[in-house]
């Protein structure tokens, strides 16, 4: 153990130095510690204070928590991308009702409006004006955030093309669809903020049992870190708390 104790030391204290950290100014040379080293850091430590069945819960937990971080940060993005799209096809719609080339339209409101929504009107524009395929190259396109949305402006560029339909008049209805989606979607995330709170609740109230019973002379940490029962119910109380968050969270998030 007490190897591993000064092994965790050593990974922390790990000199950084670099020849361009030393050519830096004296007031910009800080220090930079690898992610690496502070996982292996908090791994030892964990390991150390609650044995092997801390370190399962610590990992399972941590990794759950970093998966519904990053899925909320998507479906963020993913709604400000969406909103940024429809915004676009407004700036279109008025420059097509004006009278403007497809092209020039779809050019000009891509010069007000932000990443990936900007490539999409891009690169329908660059088709038109070319007169290539614009549905083809909407269909071809690479979007995560903009997957949903880009068929359907693929679908809606088609329809005016086939069926001989003013352009602006679909897109107008494409736009009016994205925008309730969005509204619904903004709607339901708003309604699910209290399961989200009481499962966040419901989440903590384990380790405030086990605070308690430290306060009252139990010892249920004794317990959990240093026998073998406790071990195993450490780390499966974990994986449970963990399952319950997640599905949580799956069935409360709403895709935009």
């Amino acid at each position: 153990m007490l190897s591993l104790l000064l092994l965790a030391t050593a990974l922390i204290v790990w000199p950084q130095i670099k020849a361009i950290r030393r050519l830096r100014p004296a007031n910009k040379r800080e220090i930079v510690v690898p992610p690496y080293i502070w996982l292996a850091a908090a791994a030892t430590g964990t390991y150390l204070v609650a044995g092997v069945g801390g370190l399962v819960a610590g990992a399972v937990l941590a990794a759950t928590g970093r998966r519904i971080l990053r899925q909320h940060k998507q479906n963020r993005a993913q709604s400000q991308a969406t909103e940024a799209l429809s915004d676009g096809l407004g700036g279109v719609i008025d420059e097509l009702r004006a009278g403007a080339h497809p092209a020039q339209a779809a050019e000009g409101a891509a010069e007000d409006t932000p990443a990936p929504a900007k490539e999409v009107l891009r690169a329908a524009a660059a088709t038109s004006r070319l007169g290539g395929d614009v549905e083809r190259t909407l269909s071809e396109m690479k979007q995560p955030l903009l997957g949903k949305a880009v068929d359907q402006l693929a679908k809606a560029w088609r329809v005016s093309a086939k069926h001989g339909v003013a352009l602006a008049d679909v897109l107008d209805a494409t736009r009016r669809d994205l925008d309730q989606r969005a509204a619904f979607a903004r709607q339901v995330h708003a309604r699910m903020a209290g399961p989200r709170a009481s499962a966040a609740v419901l989440a903590v109230l384990p380790v405030m049992g086990v605070l308690l019973g430290e306060l009252s002379g139990a010892r249920p940490f004794h317990v959990l870190t240093s026998t073998t029962a406790g071990q195993f119910l450490l780390a499966l109380g974990a994986v449970l708390v963990a399952a319950g968050v997640w599905w949580t969270q799956r069935i409360t998030e709403v895709e935009p």
